[in-house]
């Protein structure tokens, strides 16, 4: 009988840091989307500015006001990403978001290096915020309760 519990040990040490290793990398990817996503917005507001913002918005033929939503999106979503909060909910929100600047630079190829940037990168991180929102948050989250 104790030969069994020795022998089980390490395979449930083993899981317990496997599962301690998927939380951690699960937080590290949430955390990396938090801070792009808050790069983002703040990029819109500090050196576009929201004015230039809504006019580039406007001058691709969307509404104004959608380019507010975007920033509210980026910077808010980023914070709650950063934090840890509604991870699931906040990252299929911010798909959308994603996938019209994946829109607005169809036009310009693939590769996001090309001139006006291409589609892959706004597609890539939206298919990232797709398996965020199926892994959940992760480690290192603010509370629990509204993770």
């Amino acid at each position: 009988m104790q030969a069994q519990a020795t022998q089980a040990s390490p395979v449930l040490a083993n899981a317990s840091q496997t599962q301690s290793l998927q939380a951690h990398a699960t937080a590290l990817l949430r955390i990396s989307l938090g801070v792009m996503a808050l790069a983002h917005g703040l990029l819109k507001v500090f050196v576009f500015t929201v004015p230039g913002t809504v006019g580039y918005f406007e001058s691709i033929g969307l509404p104004g006001f959608i380019a507010y939503l975007t920033i509210l999106a980026e910077v808010g979503g980023g914070l709650a990403l950063l934090l840890g909060v509604y991870t699931r909910w906040i990252s299929l929100a911010l798909i959308p978001v994603l996938l019209g600047a994946a829109w607005v630079h169809a036009g310009n190829g693939w590769v996001f290096s090309n001139p006006g940037g291409g589609w892959e990168y706004p597609v890539f991180w939206a298919v990232t915020l797709l398996v965020q929102a199926g892994l959940g948050s992760g480690s290192l989250v603010l509370s629990r309760r509204f993770a």
